[in-house]
């Protein structure tokens, strides 16, 4: 995730290093908290279409099993169905 990430430039030319919209998915799926998950529909909502669902899959699959949250799968396929436009 972090070889996705990208530099943004703030106000005042301070320099940030910020994750991609998929790394922030990964990382709020696996925590699996309630605003993560609001997070999360913000943002399939707000990137429709520009994602790279394949990358997330990829990601998430083995850390749920990690876990042994299957659940979180299946939480995010339910909000990816909801809120693509």
């Amino acid at each position: 995730m972090v070889s996705r990430a990208t530099r943004f430039a703030f106000p005042g030319d301070v320099p940030l290093l910020t994750w991609s919209a998929e790394g922030l998915i990964i990382l709020k799926a696996f925590a699996a908290r309630g605003q993560g998950w609001v997070d999360i529909e913000g943002i399939i909502f707000r990137q429709t279409g520009a994602l790279d669902w394949t990358y997330v899959d990829q990601q998430i699959t083995p850390l749920a099993a990690l876990k042994d949250e299957p659940e979180i799968l299946t939480g995010l396929a339910r909000r990816r169905e909801e809120f693509e436009r």
